[in-house]
C-alpha cells in the first residue's frame, strides 16, 4: 500500500462532504445512523460528524439497496449483515465506479 493511499484510507469527511458525495441530506445520513450500527462516526470536540472512507462506502451501498434495488430499513440491515457489512471485501461494479469518480470530479471543479 503507498503512502497516498494509507493517507487516503485515514481522512475524515465531515457531514456536509459526505452529504455531497452520496447525495443525500444530512437528516437522512443521521436517520441512518440510528438504524444501521455499521454507521457510527466518530465526533470533534464540538460535535462535528467524523466519517471514514469505510463508513462512506457503507453509506453508499445503504443507499444502492434503499434506493436502487428497492430494499426496505430491514431487509437493506439483513443484506449488509449477510455480506459482512464490509463493502471493501465485495469487488464494485466498473460502472458504479465511474459514477463515483465523476461526481468527486463535479465536487473537486466546485471545490476549486
Amino acid at each position: 500500500m503507498t503512502s497516498a493511499v494509507a493517507q487516503d484510507d485515514d481522512k475524515l469527511y465531515k457531514i456536509g462532504e459526505v452529504c455531497k458525495l452520496a447525495d443525500v441530506q444530512p437528516y437522512v445520513l443521521r436517520y441512518w445512523e440510528t438504524e444501521f450500527p455499521q454507521l457510527a462516526p466518530n465526533k470533534s470536540g464540538g460535535g462535528q460528524r467524523l466519517y471514514t472512507r469505510r463508513e462512506i462506502d457503507t453509506i453508499l451501498r445503504i443507499k444502492e439497496l434503499l434506493y436502487r434495488e428497492g430494499f426496505t430499513i430491514a431487509g437493506a440491515k439483513k443484506k449488509l449483515e449477510e455480506d459482512g457489512g464490509a463493502p471493501e471485501a465485495r469487488t464494485t461494479p466498473p460502472d458504479i465506479l465511474a459514477n463515483v469518480k465523476s461526481e468527486l470530479r463535479a465536487i473537486l471543479k466546485l471545490l476549486e
